[in-house]
């Protein structure tokens, strides 16, 4: 018989453009821990499987992650495992080893210090090796490479994008010093950061973390009185190879989301999308295939707050928050790695009564 697996518990570290100590998270992470274990009555010793996602290069360190596991204590041992990706790639993992029966519950985690170096230059590490990145093509760059893409053959229009930033920052205010705007007129009539984007249509520079618990079965319906069930899980890569790809659409988002919902992405009630750039919103509801009346980035999204390798979790756990209060019954979450929406991960989930 399959298990059924379901989200139960989430917290995050707030949002914020720099934090003080050091980059192995640690700081943000036990605030997390000790807010999850409370929610849900549960201690360390109740987590059957811990598993992490981060990034040594923006850590400017070797191991970070094992630097990390001092949030969580020495006493007892734990189960634990680490990608090397946003940490809703890590849920994926922990959501296998739950489902396959090997552990009851796991708890899943992702941090990252943004603020501590350039960030930009930091992600042009996540391009070809060979190719690409000894010309170091910054990740700003590269978006609004793809954004002049989709302008100049009319898929998208700078209003579109901006009304995308405009809906994000009334969602949830953004954590840079810019004053907010009260129409797309006014975000436009701004100076351009990197043409052909302003500075609305990049996600701000953020320190954060979170926290995802999951279980199985019995144990998922003792631990939250409505559970977000786990009834589709699916992630893809395209090539890393840019001019091998139409970078104005996103296959390996819309195979994920048809995989993940059973080709019904119509009954979704809410959305939440990681798109670091407001056009990539655009590419992303269209790939996912979201009817007109869905609610997309109710939290706001990426382009309020992008606390680097733990924005894709956040996601998962917002998502979730909707089915744990009642006021959604099918929600989707999804997470990007690489430059370009190279990577995606669509997960669906489902209140059941």
């Amino acid at each position: 018989m399959t298990r059924e697996v379901a989200v139960v518990g989430f917290a995050h570290a707030p949002h914020v453009r720099r934090t003080e100590g050091t980059t192995n998270g640690v700081e943000m992470l036990m605030p997390c821990f000790a807010e999850v274990y409370a929610d849900l009555g549960i201690s360390q010793s109740d987590i059957g499987f811990w598993c992490s996602g981060s990034s040594d290069y923006l850590a400017g360190r070797a191991f970070s992650f094992l630097n990390a596991i001092d949030s969580i204590g020495a006493i007892p041992p734990i189960n634990e495992s680490h990608v090397e990706m946003d940490a809703a790639w890590a849920l994926y993992e922990a959501y296998i080893k739950v489902l396959t029966g090997q552990v009851d519950t796991a708890l899943v985690y992702g941090f990252g210090k943004s603020s501590a170096g350039t960030l930009r230059r930091v992600l042009a590490l996540q391009t070809d090796p060979y190719t690409v990145a000894p010309l170091m093509p910054d990740a700003v760059s590269l978006a609004g490479l793809q954004a002049r893409l989709g302008l100049d053959s009319r898929k998208w229009t700078q209003q579109q994008m901006a009304q995308v930033a405009l809906d994000s920052l009334a969602a949830a205010p953004r954590t840079d010093s810019e004053p907010p705007a009260s129409s797309v007129d006014e975000l436009l009539s701004r100076p351009f950061f990197a043409d052909p984007l302003h500075r609305h249509d990049i996600a701000p520079i953020t320190d954060g973390a979170s926290v995802v618990v999951i279980a199985a079965d019995e144990r998922a319906r003792e631990l939250r009185e409505r559970p977000a069930w786990i009834t589709g899980f699916e992630h893809r890569i395209e090539t890393p190879v840019f001019g091998a790809r139409d970078l104005t659409t996103s296959p390996s988002t819309a195979a994920c989301a048809t995989a993940a919902s059973g080709g019904d992405t119509g009954s979704i009630d809410i959305a939440e999308v990681y798109a670091p750039f407001s056009h990539q919103q655009l590419i992303l509801t269209e790939a996912i295939g979201l009817r007109p009346g869905t609610r997309v980035n109710p939290s706001g999204g990426a382009l309020a707050a992008n606390p680097m390798f733990s924005t894709g979790l956040e996601r998962v756990g917002f998502a979730a928050r909707h089915i744990f209060d009642g006021s959604a019954q099918r929600v989707l979450a999804h997470s990007t790695g690489g430059p370009v929406l190279q990577q995606n991960l669509v997960a669906v989930l489902e209140g059941k009564d």
